[in-house]
């Protein structure tokens, strides 16, 4: 998984123009986030479609609330830019979970 550097919501809207992608919020203090994190290799090989990035909240503080993620972990999914869904809530998420958010888009 691809980790975001540091960048605004304009560079971000660039990065993700052409393509689906799948943005995860953490931080590394986030014992909520350490739950999920084993399960990301074999989620995202199930979505090949999707490329993921790994955005640590803390590093990107400005994006994440300027795209209104005050919970973490959390997703949201976009599609040539344009956002497509979100899972964003400061609750604990199962592999199953994430995968059932992913299948609905």
């Amino acid at each position: 998984m691809e980790k975001l550097p540091q960048m605004t919501k304009d560079q971000l809207s660039e990065k993700i123009k052409d393509g689906r992608y799948m943005l995860f919020f953490s931080a590394t203090w986030c014992p909520d986030c350490a739950f999920i994190k084993p399960a990301m290799p074999a989620i995202e090989a199930e979505y090949p479609d999707f490329k993921f990035l790994a955005v640590d909240r803390d590093e990107n503080i400005d994006l994440a609330v300027d795209l209104n993620v005050l919970g973490i972990p959390s997703f949201i999914a976009y599609n040539n830019g344009e956002e497509i869904g979100r899972f964003v809530n400061k609750d604990r998420k199962t592999k199953q979970q994430v995968e059932d958010f992913i299948n609905a888009l």
